[in-house]
C-alpha cells in the first residue's frame, strides 16, 4: 500500500493557479469551498493508483518552495517542464536520472511552490 492518499498545494491566487495546473497537466480542476477554504480538486478515479489532491487557498495555506515536494507522475518530463515554463512557471531542477528509480525534475509554479515530476523510464521522460 502507498501511504500518501491526498495532498494540498497552497495558493494565494486560485484562478491563476487553477489555470496553470489545468494547462500543465491537461486536466480540469473542480473548484469548491471546503471547511471555509477555497479548493480546486484534481481528478480522482476510485480504485486507481495514485493520490488525490487539491490546490488550497485559506489562512493556513502559504505558498513557497521550502515546503514538502509533491511528485506528479508524468509520461514525458521534458514536455511537462516545457508546458510549465510556457504557462509562467520556472525550471528549478533539470531532468535528472536517479539510478535504479527513474527520472525526476522540478519547476516553481506561478504561486512560488516547488513541484516535482517523476517518470520511471528514460524513453518516456524525454531524455536521450
Amino acid at each position: 500500500m502507498n501511504p500518501v492518499v491526498y495532498f494540498e498545494i497552497p495558493v494565494s491566487n486560485m484562478e491563476r493557479a487553477r489555470l496553470f495546473y489545468e494547462r500543465v497537466f491537461k486536466v480540469s480542476l473542480e473548484v469548491r469551498e471546503i471547511d471555509g477554504n477555497e479548493m480546486a480538486l484534481f481528478p480522482h478515479a476510485e480504485g486507481q493508483p495514485g493520490a488525490s489532491g487539491a490546490l488550497a487557498r485559506g489562512s493556513s495555506y502559504i505558498p513557497g518552495k521550502a515546503g514538502a515536494r509533491v511528485y506528479f507522475g508524468v509520461t514525458n518530463i521534458a514536455q511537462t517542464l516545457q508546458l510549465a515554463v510556457s504557462a509562467g512557471g520556472q525550471l528549478n531542477y533539470p531532468l535528472t536520472e536517479v539510478p535504479e528509480y527513474g527520472w525526476v525534475a522540478e519547476f516553481i509554479d506561478v504561486e512560488g511552490n516547488c513541484i516535482a515530476l517523476y517518470s520511471s523510464q528514460a524513453s518516456s521522460s524525454g531524455a536521450a
